[in-house]
């Protein structure tokens, strides 16, 4: 640690180059004061950033005046983790990290935040101890109280994303791979199982293996929630799309034993499953083949 802020300060590289992707080297520019002035306001020695981190945060160990280790994360002020703070204090620390303190500077959410010790990442695990700990967490993120602050409906986010695919799609030489019947079925139900679930809960909706912490307060806790208001099935969605090995060889045995755990109907989450491949098609050919394998179903 330094007494201060580390001059100048290190930027890892996956958040420059995230912030070249968005065009957001101006923010970049001025993360240096942010972090200066959440080192004052909060009387903050600041360490280097963990790497390789994100690519919108910042995010870097701390030692408050009075000791205390902590967390700093300085995050560019984008849509998907709009309400992440307020997530945390709904669930206050009940599976997730605690929140000690915020603020906002110059179009950056700044957090000081619970340090998990010793801070693997749950991904180093098997995939199988994987899916027991997630669905551990989910269900107890699901049961916190959600009236206290303005979540967004999960049907906004999923509106967002058809758009953002049908703009992908109109430009993206991946375009001609893809089925259009299978494009619009996906995307149609995309929209529609975001309306129609029989009950509603504050969703991580970013839940997977490396968005969960080894700690000493509890053994797992989760981080970088994306909090949004809706059907408890999609948030199995994550963690299941980044075991790709796993849906390959057989998707229905893989939800199935998802659904098993989180107490949840296996085939509304195999149609999840289906419309969320569909979304993620341009990008991932893994994804695509496996949408083609659920869509007799789904």
């Amino acid at each position: 640690m330094t007494d201060s802020v580390p001059e100048p300060l290190s930027v890892p590289p996956r958040l420059a180059e995230g912030m070249r992707r968005f065009g957001s080297a101006e923010w970049l520019d001025s993360l240096p004061k942010s972090v200066g002035e959440a080192a004052e306001r909060w009387d903050l020695e600041i360490g280097e950033p963990y790497v390789p981190g994100g690519m919108t945060s910042w995010v870097a160990p701390v030692r408050r005046g009075d000791g205390l280790e902590l967390a700093l994360k300085v995050t560019w002020a984008h849509d998907e983790g709009l309400h992440e703070a307020e997530g945390l204090m709904a669930w206050d620390g009940r599976g997730a990290i605690r929140l000690f303190s915020r603020l906002e500077v110059d179009g950056a959410r700044i957090m000081l935040l619970e340090r998990c010790r010793p801070g693997l990442p749950l991904d180093r695990q098997p995939e199988t101890e994987q899916d027991e700990v997630v669905a551990g967490l989910l269900h107890r993120l699901w049961s916190a109280p959600r009236r206290a602050f303005p979540f967004r409906p999960l049907s906004e986010m999923c509106d967002r994303w058809v758009a953002e695919f049908r703009h992908k799609q109109s430009v993206s030489p991946h375009s001609r791979l893809l089925d259009p019947g299978l494009v619009e079925e996906g995307l149609a139900l995309f929209g529609d199982l975001a309306r129609s679930a029989d009950r509603a809960a504050l969703l991580c909706t970013d839940l997977h293996a490396g968005n969960v912490l080894a700690a000493r307060r509890e053994p797992w806790l989760m981080i970088d929630p994306k909090p949004y208001l809706g059907d408890p099935t999609y948030d199995v969605l994550q963690h299941l799309v980044n075991c790709p090995g796993r849906l390959l060889a057989d998707p229905r045995a893989t939800v199935r034993r998802l659904a098993d755990l989180v107490d949840l109907d296996p085939e509304r989450i195999e149609r999840w499953l289906f419309a969320r491949c569909v979304i993620e098609s341009l990008d991932r050919e893994d994804l695509r083949r496996v949408a083609r394998l659920l869509i007799v179903r789904a």
